[in-house]
């Protein structure tokens, strides 16, 4: 069943496997035997890749790929390069992952050679181009390519396809709290609201509104609604019209009389209001008399 299928890929070169020369560069012996073929290798003899970039692997996707396998086999190759005991991932941990668990003796693997800076970008960039990979993740293996291996935003942009405003909004959300980073990568809220959030630089304020995001389930656009609110300044306190002399003495006549405060809000075109304080619905019981 998928045995059967995994032994059609490479056959022939699997035999090729037994001396397994030691490769490291293209002008070593038997690396023209090794290198660029697709070839049947053992399982126990792969290691996972030390530089895999990512962390989260979803156990719903991999049971899925673990069915899939079961009845097809290994429709796609994994990615290795060898090494002095064997060989060492560059991509296709799930699809390793899945094989085990179905148990599998042997997988196909098409084999590169790669140093160890190579392999990290290979891992990275692969990594990134995974639909299923969360914002956070993807952040972090271009900041990865930038400070590991050195590319500017221009480089990354040409390996990785995304235009550099795209890689700015992912580095971005490197800013925001790793409470609020975490809360991207669990799927608690998206990275619109995210990079909404990160326009307060007050990480204290970040996660009060990152908490009341979640609490009142609110939207990209609701949680912009409230950031600009929040960084808005306080409208300045328009200046009152200064009463004149008669209806100043009118307002304190008629609180003398009513025994209440009393207010006038008047407008420069004469427009305003009366507004005559109560207490309880005793006091307002007395004024309702008072003007009978």
């Amino acid at each position: 069943m998928a045995k059967t299928g995994n032994n059609r890929l490479g056959r022939g070169l699997s035999a090729l496997l037994k001396d397994e020369p030691e490769v490291k560069s293209a002008e070593d012996k038997g690396a023209e035997r090794l290198v660029g073929n697709i070839v049947e290798i053992d399982l126990k003899k792969i290691k996972t890749n030390p530089y895999q970039p990512r962390t989260n692997f979803d156990k719903t996707a991999l049971e899925d790929l673990v069915k899939s396998i079961s009845v097809l086999g290994v429709i796609q190759p994994i990615t290795v390069r060898k090494v002095d005991s064997g060989y060492e991932l560059i991509s296709g941990e799930r699809r390793m992952r899945a094989s085990q668990i179905v148990g599998l003796e042997t997988i196909p693997a098409y084999i590169r050679l790669a140093n160890d800076q190579e392999m990290l970008e290979m891992a990275l960039v692969e990594n990134i181009q995974r639909q299923d990979l969360d914002a956070i993740e993807i952040a972090l293996s271009y900041q990865r390519l930038l400070d590991e291996i050195h590319l500017t935003q221009e480089q990354l942009s040409h390996r990785v396809g995304k235009d550099r405003t795209s890689i700015a909004n992912y580095l971005r959300l490197l800013k925001l709290d790793p409470i609020i980073q975490t809360g991207i990568r669990d799927g608690m809220i998206s990275m619109g609201h995210g990079r909404a959030i990160i326009a307060i630089d007050d990480i204290n304020l970040q996660l009060e509104i990152y908490e009341r995001v979640i609490a009142e389930n609110l939207s990209v656009r609701e949680t912009e609604s409230l950031i600009r609110s929040i960084k808005k300044p306080a409208a300045k306190k328009i200046a009152k019209a200064e009463l004149p002399n008669d209806f100043k003495k009118a307002v304190k006549l008629i609180s003398e009389q009513t025994r209440s405060n009393v207010e006038v809000k008047r407008s420069k075109s004469g427009k305003g209001k009366l507004i005559i304080a109560f207490d309880s619905d005793k006091d307002f019981e007395r004024l309702r008399k008072f003007f009978e």
